[in-house]
């Protein structure tokens, strides 16, 4: 693997560790608090930096990735904790597969960072560039959760 693609994966984990080190100590009924003023809670930011990263993927592929049950429903662009109807992950359960999704991106793509893909509305052509874009896309959510984090004085 090239040295860029080592770095780029570094890259995938160390930011899903700084995410993970953002809701430590926090339980269940904290992430699911949503303050005066959100329209989302810390809960749904994490589900939707799960769900981004393969969204972008499978947009720029067109394959099929296995998403959990809901993760559409719960954690889509435009989707809020407002509309649930049905009750989304424990904390737990969104830590583990956060956890999990860089190892497994990169046992799934780690050979094909550069294939050429046609390009998507934004001009991505490669999923190493989608990968650009989800990192950054997780830090703009990492912001957000460490907001709402203060606002409930955690």
């Amino acid at each position: 693997m090239e040295k860029r693609h080592r770095v780029l994966f570094q890259q995938l984990e160390d930011y899903r560790q700084e995410t993970l080190k953002a809701i430590d100590g926090l339980t269940d009924e904290d992430v699911n608090h949503i303050p005066d003023g959100f329209s989302n809670n810390i809960l749904w930011n994490l589900g939707h930096i799960y769900l981004d990263q393969y969204l972008w993927i499978s947009h720029l592929t067109k394959e099929t990735i296995p998403l959990p049950p809901g993760f559409n429903e719960w954690f889509n662009f435009g989707t809020k904790p407002a509309d649930w109807d049905t009750p989304p992950p424990k904390l737990a359960v969104l830590v583990s597969l956060l956890q999990e999704q860089p190892k497994k991106i990169q046992a799934a793509y780690k050979d094909r960072l550069e294939e050429e893909f046609p390009a998507t509305e934004s001009g991505m052509h490669t999923i190493a560039q989608v990968l650009v874009r989800t990192i950054f896309h997780e830090g703009v959510h990492l912001a957000s959760l460490n907001t709402i984090r203060r606002f409930l004085g955690k």
